[in-house]
């Protein structure tokens, strides 16, 4: 059974998550009287006050956000003394936190989860999709998965496969408005936008021999849902910054086509991503390795996405 303090950090960790007394009492199956009654025992023996309450959310105050910032990096290392201990390391069990962006999430991460499932019953896996990468330690999380490199130096990336991406558009469009020669020309076009993580919104930078482009695109489309703006491009609406994974099968059929082929955008490799650690629990490892072994060949290539 856990500790006292360690059942509290838990109840505060998803009290943040959640943002309100009510969802954190379903999740718990008690009655939302007892959770306020949780909270204000913990805000009286801390002698502080951990959240703004209003009738619908939750917000952290300063001091709460200190106490969420140690609280998931000490239940982290709970979890792993206790699989040391219990010989999770050699043993995949227990539970996995795992964060995705929610579209690679949903298509491609959600089956993989279930295939993983299946291998490794005593593995209780949770899997949260958001649109933006969240902070693992503050929350609690033993990996997540993402497009891209993360700023975060207090976490370890292993690339799971290579993705390069390239500007693209539908052949309607490009009858219609002619094919862009040089970077400048984009100014010109109708370009559909991508609006995810803290990117600087409608500046694409492109390299052609060792020499970057910036570029400021504009559109009367854009979305934060990579879904949707592939769906505009497909029907002609303008140019488009996708990924080989994402966009592969349509260049394959012509439905889309490069533009500017001699000028490369940053890739989009995809990594996995995990809070430091000197030896990682096996629950971890093989769910890592689970997924190289389905997504990519062993050396960070790209298995083809048609």
């Amino acid at each position: 059974m856990k500790s006292d303090i360690a059942s509290e950090l838990s109840f505060f960790v998803l009290l943040a998550r959640k943002g309100s007394l009510s969802a954190v009492a379903r999740e718990l199956d008690i009655t939302p009287p007892a959770a306020t009654k949780r909270l204000a025992q913990m805000e009286r023996r801390l002698g502080v006050r951990l959240v703004n309450r209003t009738t619908r959310r939750i917000s952290l105050t300063d001091e709460g956000e200190r106490y969420l910032a140690q609280a998931g990096a000490i239940l982290a290392a709970i979890r792993e003394m206790e699989e040391s201990v219990s010989g999770g390391r050699d043993e995949p069990r227990g539970l996995l936190r795992v964060n995705a962006t929610l579209g690679f999430g949903r298509t491609t991460i959600a089956p993989l989860v279930s295939g993983f499932a299946r291998r490794y019953p005593e593995v209780e896996v949770q899997l949260q999709l958001t649109d933006r990468p969240i902070n693992l330690v503050e929350e609690a999380f033993d990996l997540g998965i993402r497009f891209g490199e993360l700023p975060d130096t207090r976490l370890t990336a292993r690339r799971i496969m290579s993705n390069r991406r390239f500007l693209c558009a539908a052949p309607s469009y490009l009858r219609r408005h002619g094919e862009p020669q040089t970077p400048a020309d984009l100014a010109d076009h109708c370009c559909i936008l991508h609006r995810q993580n803290d990117e600087a919104h409608g500046v694409w930078r492109l390299t052609r021999n060792r020499r970057s482009h910036s570029v400021k695109v504009s559109g009367m489309l854009s979305s934060n849902d990579g879904d949707v703006v592939l769906g505009w491009a497909l029907e002609g609406h303008g140019i488009l910054l996708r990924s080989e994974w994402d966009a592969a099968k349509y260049l394959q059929t012509g439905r889309l086509q490069v533009v500017l082929k001699d000028y490369q955008p940053a890739p989009a490799d995809l990594f996995v991503y995990y809070p430091s650690r000197q030896h990682l629990p096996a629950k971890v490892r093989v769910f890592i390795d689970f997924l190289a072994s389905q997504l990519g060949d062993g050396n960070g290539r790209k298995r083809s996405a048609a």
